[in-house]
């Protein structure tokens, strides 16, 4: 007899992802299709919604047939995953008024202005550090410079809700994405209609919100059903942004902090109540949990970084990774790879990069080798931002620093950089070995949904293991805290240069 199947989307920031995924949570089958992420001037990323669509169309039926094909049954639900913070126009009717524009986007910097003035009780309420490519800014930038589409809209949707109307022919927003919005009281878990108000935006444009875990936001339209090749009426999950699917997916728990490590990389722990750190640079989100939170440290200078390097130095992934296996040199270059700005633990958008006392003793591995580590420097600037300060300080505001790191996320792989970080960071590293983990996560949301499992289920024995991937050398992590306070100093010289290091002119 078939096994009951569930089908989770998740929709990225290139690609979007089809999982199959079993009541035992095994992922039965997987597949991808990407589009473009456009950028008509400097700053902006845009994608076209129906882009996405052609991409969840192919990727679903891809994935669905495999299942099939390798004795899975039609899956009974859908749960949704999709990248965080953008913002996507639309009608009554679901159909997209314009590009969506992005995360990284970073055209509403100027809108940040009208954040700051805000009273100082609101802005705990939002309890998140202010960056310009969250929906809040983006629908400002929105108001002030396209003002007819602004007018013809009826919904501000992040991009996984759109996802979801397109299914089921219901608008609606959930926690977890909406937390991310900057139009969100956090802590009070519902839309800020005062901070709205104060920034002169339209509430009806904002959809009501139901509950990331629950009933199901929807059943999937005949004629949705139709093009994905599934049977129609099949319940659809509120679902969840992509990185709280990804942590229900790949199984962490209160007291443990994973880093996960793709274009981007963030350092996240699950809290049973909200606490914020915005002074930090630090976020706080909602889980896709009935009641569950969790703060990150975001960095966005990981993959993007290190494949920047690569095309630069003509290098391959394979050449580019070997180099972490080259000994340092106290008298090294330092990279810093803050190519398009930075979250956390600064919060600007115009920060840039740099690589540092350059000498004719480099070559081309110890630039690559050097980019490596100035990767690792930024990600152990976000989980010190997170726990409040320096590792090597030890426990900071009552808090007891974490005895090792879950690893996730595919950029990870090689033993060698995993080494790295685990020096660079001072913790050992334990892999979770989770194929697609936010599609995973929210093939999880669907099943719920659908009745097939409780989160005692996805929390307990459906949680993925984790096994040490490296253990950190002491005479390693003190040779790289030595080259970590250097790097802190250049990052800080380019601040000061560029009149940041007060906040003017910071996100």
């Amino acid at each position: 007899m078939n096994e009951i199947s569930t089908l989770g989307l998740d929709l990225g920031t290139s690609s979007a992802k089809a999982v199959v995924a079993d009541t035992g949570g095994r992922v039965l089958a997987q597949a991808s299709a990407g589009y473009a992420v456009s950028s008509a001037k400097a700053g902006y990323a845009e994608s076209d919604p129906a882009d996405w669509w052609n991409a969840v169309r192919a990727c679903a039926r891809e994935a669905v047939q495999a299942a099939v094909q390798a004795g899975g049954a039609q899956p009974a639900a859908i749960g949704l995953s999709g990248q965080m913070h953008g913002l996507v126009l639309a009608s009554a009717d679901g159909e997209a008024l314009r590009s969506a524009l992005l995360w990284a986007d970073s055209r509403a910097t100027g809108a940040l202005r009208a954040y700051r003035r805000l009273e100082p009780a609101a802005l705990a309420r939002l309890a998140n550090p202010l960056a310009p490519g969250m929906t809040g800014p983006l629908l400002m930038w929105v108001a002030e410079h396209e003002p007819g589409t602004y007018r013809g809209a009826r919904w501000a949707l992040a991009p996984k809700d759109w996802l979801r109307a397109r299914l089921t022919g219901e608008v609606h927003a959930e926690p977890s994405d909406a937390s991310a919005s900057l139009l969100y009281d956090v802590p009070g878990d519902r839309w800020d209609l005062e901070v709205v108000g104060a920034l002169g935006l339209d509430a009806g444009l904002l959809a009501p919100v139901l509950p990331s875990a629950g009933a199901p936001a929807g059943h999937l339209t005949a004629g949705a059903a139709a093009e994905l090749g599934l049977p129609a009426g099949i319940p659809v999950a509120a679902g969840a942004g992509d990185t709280a699917a990804a942590a229900l997916g790949s199984g962490i728990g209160l007291g443990e902090i994973q880093l996960t490590v793709g274009t981007g990389a963030q350092v996240l722990r699950p809290l049973a109540a909200p606490a914020s750190r915005a002074d930090a640079g630090v976020n706080l989100y909602r889980s896709a949990t009935p009641d569950g939170w969790y703060q990150m440290g975001a960095t966005l200078s990981a993959g993007l970084s290190l494949n920047w390097v690569r095309e630069v130095m003509n290098a391959s992934w394979a050449e580019l990774y070997a180099s972490a296996g080259r000994p340092g040199q106290p008298h090294d270059p330092i990279f810093v790879p803050h190519l398009s700005g930075e979250r956390t633990p600064y919060c600007d958008p115009a920060l840039r990069g740099s690589w540092t006392a350059l000498s004719l003793a480099d070559d081309r591995t110890s630039l690559l080798q050097c980019a490596l580590e100035g990767t690792a420097f930024a990600i152990r600037d976000a989980l010190d931002a997170l726990l409040g300060g320096p590792l090597s300080s030890g426990p900071v505001s009552g808090e007891q620093g974490p005895p090792w790191l879950r690893l996730a996320g595919g950029g990870t792989l090689a033993a060698g950089w995993r080494q790295l970080l685990a020096d660079v960071l001072g913790l050992p590293l334990y892999a979770v070995d989770v194929p697609a983990a936010s599609g995973r996560g929210a093939a999880l949301l669907g099943a719920h949904a659908a009745g097939l499992l409780s989160f005692d289920d996805i929390a307990g024995p459906l949680a993925p293991s984790a096994g040490l991937a490296a253990e950190p050398d002491p005479a390693m992590t003190a040779f790289h805290a030595d080259r970590h306070a250097r790097f802190r100093h250049v990052v800080s010289a380019l601040r000061l240069k560029e009149g940041r290091l007060t906040g003017e002119g910071a996100a």
